[in-house]
């Protein structure tokens, strides 16, 4: 019987069952294979009891069924089973969860952070248990985003109209949104930069007055006050691009134009003569390798890649790709992580590699990079599985994306164990009367790590200069200026962030960029990120409502809480519990009223999204209705008034070719009706048999042979129509529509040959009215909604 390995992403089947060979079934989960149900209150799946949380989980849709299934089947065929899914927290659910479903009795749980035959065989020789801490971490992780998620998203449909709310990417929301009211808000401020250019080829900058000498007050401008924290790009440990963060030089500033000339009239009438020369000897130290936020930073700043491409090409890397000679392995180590580290056996080949190709810049000893407090030391940074193999190596085995980013992964790893770069600076200061002007330059005298990985400032040397030397004056003048506003955020500087302010993980920094996006929260215009009307909005409504849930460091806080889970200092479910009951319940009570109260309807959408008009008018108020863009109808849009009236939506009836509100009382005598006799396209065989009413002769009646309800095609009697509102006092008032409606679904979902577990659904609900249960408006609406899908399917 051969051994079955379960991966998580079919893209590694090919290089596993390469690397393994004959003996071997290798099989992927393709991700996660459970979730938690959308039951019980919210919709959440998992009920909150004193000390505990009961969650439900059922397969993740028909492909979660199929995946299970066919892991069943290949588990049965199996001597041995190894569930080899990724090694971060949502890998090791994904275990957790195979180990439930296959009925494995001591799971066997493999990780690796690179395929490679030898890491892959090496990690075969020691299975270990299912970490249940970790598996804990990612458990209460689902249930926090969806507790967040579904219990503060319905505040946004009543106030502004937005989409959804999450414990991470509200966060990041905000983050976008307050560098957007910081650069509103910013006033520039004119100034003027004064500077001299001499005979000797170089140009120095105003730099004050001589102690003690009497002229005119010097004024600046002041600096544009930044937070460092919500500024990054002032302070990155991982820049990449010189030209993007080196600043021309600049004089002190000088805020009036008449100060500006008068300097530069005292310049031309002076002697310029050397003061002091100052040189300084330092080194820069090599930059540590990739981690996944610094490696989104620099494939954004050097390839234009956005973080979802850049993680879906180093997915490819990771995966393996055919190397010359047949053998087939990944080129690089995991790609989802937070640390620095580098494996000894990997640093040793690379101190061989500069010992042969490169030895002056070979250190002496093994540089070692410091991971951050919170990161996960067990990990390891992003690397290439072999040095050896070189971007020139792999030159015809990789696509053009996939080589520019092995390029910039191989050049950072190598960089990092390279020796410092040595640098000199040189300042000059220059007098002339009662002015001072100082001249600064840069030589690189030892390239070091910068020959593979270059982030240095652009080097400009200064000439020999003297102290005492007098210079020639070539040119003296002044150029006016305005002070920026801070820049904003690119999304690779958008996810450095994140990970600097502790939201999220390396696993979610893309795809919460990517959710930002697709809720039509932020856009790209250019490179960088602009907040839409409606993520002001949505901003705007959660940062009154539920301050705490929007600030970086509540978020982080939620993170710390996770981490601890992980590694088994903190209960989850006493945590969970806890958090719903201390924070969540309460603050959803206030917020409801401070919402509700200061945005009571979503109000109309102004800015560079403004809302499409329809020519059709509101039913209230006689005015122009909006359209609202929607995947769910058949349209793709939706109207909705506006102009004040609340909850007033129309939605496009293919039946009636006509807009109608979801309650519009229809013409029966519109909707095709079902003839006795007559058999509906059906992908089931369908059979006659007689149906008898008490009292009645038996007639023929048309059903499926699998259908056990009664079909709503019987509701077609005004008598047993009349009868149900007679019955049901409660349904009495309910529009006749209801009943037309509930059989044109039917009808129309039968006739394109739907499954029989959509059609018993509809069933349900066909019984529920006809018991006495009136239909709710969410009903109505989905049935709507579905019918017009449903008319948008049928062939013309």
């Amino acid at each position: 019987m051969p051994k079955l390995l379960i991966c998580e992403s079919p893209g590694k089947l090919s290089t596993l069952r390469k690397l393994l060979g004959a003996g071997w079934d290798v099989q992927a989960s393709v991700g996660h294979i459970m979730a938690l149900a959308n039951d019980g209150v919210d919709s959440l799946g998992f009920d909150l009891h004193f000390d505990r949380v009961e969650c439900r989980y059922v397969p993740r849709g028909d492909r979660g069924k199929e995946v299970i299934s066919k892991l069943r089947a290949a588990a049965k065929q199996a001597s041995e089973v190894y569930l080899a899914t990724d090694s971060d927290r949502e890998g090791e659910a994904i275990a957790w969860h195979l180990a439930r479903e296959l009925k494995l009795r001591n799971p066997r749980r493999i990780t690796y952070t690179q395929i490679t035959e030898q890491a892959v065989r090496a990690a075969l020789r020691s299975p270990r248990p299912i970490d249940e801490h970790l598996v804990s971490a990612q458990r209460c992780r689902q249930c926090l985003d969806k507790l967040v998620g579904y219990r503060v998203s319905p505040l946004l449909w009543q106030s502004t109209g937005g989409k959804s709310a999450g414990r991470v990417q509200s966060a990041a929301l905000h983050l976008v949104c307050l560098r957007e009211r910081e650069i509103q808000a910013f006033v520039p401020q004119t100034y003027w930069s004064v500077w001299c250019e001499y005979q000797q080829g170089f140009r120095a900058y105003y730099h004050g007055s001589v102690q003690g000498t009497v002229h005119a007050p010097e004024t600046h401008a002041p600096e544009t006050a930044v937070d460092p924290e919500a500024n990054p790009e002032a302070n990155l440990d991982d820049a990449t691009d010189a030209q993007e963060r080196v600043k021309a030089p600049e004089s002190r500033r000088v805020t009036s134009l008449e100060e500006a000339e008068r300097l530069v009239k005292l310049a031309r009438q002076h002697v310029h003569q050397v003061v002091s020369v100052e040189g300084q000897e330092t080194h820069k130290p090599p930059p540590p390798p990739f981690i996944t936020s610094s490696l989104q930073q620099s494939a954004g700043a050097l390839l234009s890649f956005s973080p979802e491409k850049t993680m879906q090409v180093a997915q490819k890397l990771y995966e393996g790709v055919d190397l010359p000679g047949g053998k087939r392995q990944g080129v690089i180590t995991y790609m989802r992580t937070d640390s620095v580290a580098l494996a000894p056996e990997f640093v040793e080949a690379v101190r061989a590699y500069l010992q042969q190709h490169d030895p002056q810049n070979l250190p002496a000893k093994q540089t070692r990079h410091r991971n951050r407090a919170e990161s996960q030391a067990a990990h390891e940074a992003i690397r290439p599985t072999e040095i050896s193999l070189t971007p020139e190596a792999l030159a015809g085995c990789l696509s053009q994306d996939e080589h520019r980013l092995y390029d910039l992964i191989w050049r950072r790893a190598l960089a990092s164990q390279c020796a410092a770069a040595r640098l000199l600076k040189t300042r000059a200061l220059i007098q002339s009367g009662p002015l001072l002007w100082q001249a600064k330059g840069m030589v690189v005298e030892f390239a070091g790590y910068s020959r593979y990985w270059d982030n240095l400032d652009t080097a400009v040397a200064l000439p020999e200069l003297t102290q005492n030397q007098q210079l020639q004056l070539k040119k003296a003048a002044h150029e006016e200026k305005q002070t920026q506003p801070p820049p904003r955020y690119s999304e690779p500087k958008l996810v450095q962030l994140m990970e600097r302010k502790g939201i999220g993980r390396p696993s979610t920094f893309a795809a919460i960029v990517g959710i930002l996006k697709q809720r039509e929260y932020v856009e790209t215009r250019g490179k960088v990120l602009h907040p839409t009307a409606l993520g002001l909005e949505t901003d705007q409504v959660l940062t009154t409502g539920l301050p705490d849930l929007v600030e970086s460091e509540f978020t982080a806080q939620m993170e710390v809480s996770l981490d601890q889970i992980a590694e088994g200092k903190q209960l989850w479910e006493a945590y969970l519990v806890s958090w719903n009951q201390a924070y969540l319940i309460p603050a959803l009570e206030k917020a409801k009223k401070v919402i509700l109260a200061q945005f009571p309807t979503a109000p109309p959408r102004t800015g560079s999204r403004e809302r499409e008009r329809s020519r059709t008018k509101c039913p209230q108020c006689k005015q122009s209705m909006s359209k609202l863009p929607s995947k769910k109808v058949a349209k793709k849009y939706f109207l909705k008034c506006e102009n004040g009236c609340a909850d007033v939506v129309m939605f496009w009836s293919d039946l009636r070719k006509t807009w109608e509100t979801p309650h519009t009382k229809t013409n029966s005598a519109a909707e095709p009706k079902f003839q006795p006799g007559q058999s509906q396209p059906a992908k089931r065989p369908v059979t006659k048999r007689p149906a008898v009413k008490e009292n009645q002769p038996a007639k023929a009646r048309t059903t499926t042979k699998r259908s056990r309800k009664k079909p709503l095609e019987a509701l077609e009697s005004p008598k047993e129509r009349l009868s149900l509102n007679q019955n049901s006092p409660k349904t009495a008032q309910a529009p006749a529509t209801s009943v037309e409606s509930l059989r044109a679904w039917y009808q129309a979902a039968r006739s394109l040959g739907k499954s029989e577990q959509y059609l018993k659904r509809i069933a349900e609900v066909a019984h529920e009215f006809k018991a006495g249960q009136p239909l709710s408006d969410k009903v109505m609406l989905a049935m709507q909604q579905d019918l017009s899908l449903l008319a948008a399917q049928k062939p013309s």
